[in-house]
C-alpha cells in the first residue's frame, strides 16, 4: 500500500454489479472483470481515442482502470501484497488510424510496475476496439494469481 500512496493512488471499494462479479479465481488464476476508468463512483471520460480523447487523457484513464483492476484482485486474494499479474488486456476504443493503443496501455503497466515491482510485470495485449461500454475510451482487464 506505500507505493499506492507514494503515486497518491487509492484502492477504491467496488460496487456490487447484479450481473458479474469483479473477479472470480479458476484453480490457482484470478480472472479480473474488465474495468473501466471510474473515481469516487463516477465515469472519467468518453469518447474516441485519436478523435475526441487525446493520448495523455487516455493514458490517464488506464492508470485509474487498473487501479480498479488491483482493487477487485485484492478483493480476491485479500492483500496487495499477495498480487501478481499474469495477464492485462487492455481495450482503447480508437480512431482506425490512431495505431498508438501500446502506448495507452503502458500507461497502466506502469503503474503495476511501480506498484508491485517484479510481481506487476505481465503479458500484454493491447486491442484497438470501434467502443466500449458507456462510450469509455479505455476498458482494461486481468488475469493474476495469488503469491
Amino acid at each position: 500500500m506505500d507505493r499506492l500512496e507514494a503515486l497518491s493512488l487509492e484502492l477504491p471499494v467496488l460496487a456490487d454489479n447484479p450481473y458479474f462479479v469483479h473477479h472470480r479465481a479458476v484453480d490457482s488464476s484470478i480472472h479480473i472483470s474488465g474495468q473501466l476508468p471510474y473515481k469516487d463512483g463516477v465515469l472519467l471520460g468518453q469518447g474516441i481515442v485519436g478523435r475526441d480523447v487525446g493520448l495523455e487523457t487516455a493514458q490517464d484513464l488506464a492508470r485509474h482502470a487498473v487501479v480498479n483492476c488491483l482493487a477487485a484482485a485484492v478483493q480476491a486474494v485479500g492483500d496487495l501484497e499477495r498480487v501478481r499479474v499474469v495477464q492485462m488486456l487492455v481495450f482503447v476504443a480508437s480512431a482506425p488510424d490512431f495505431g498508438l493503443q501500446s502506448r495507452v496501455a503502458n500507461a497502466a503497466s506502469e503503474v503495476l510496475i511501480e506498484v508491485l515491482g517484479e510481481n506487476g510485470r505481465h503479458a500484454r495485449t493491447a486491442i484497438g476496439v470501434a467502443g466500449l461500454p458507456l462510450n469509455t475510451p479505455v476498458e482494461i482487464q486481468m488475469i493474476c494469481t495469488a503469491v
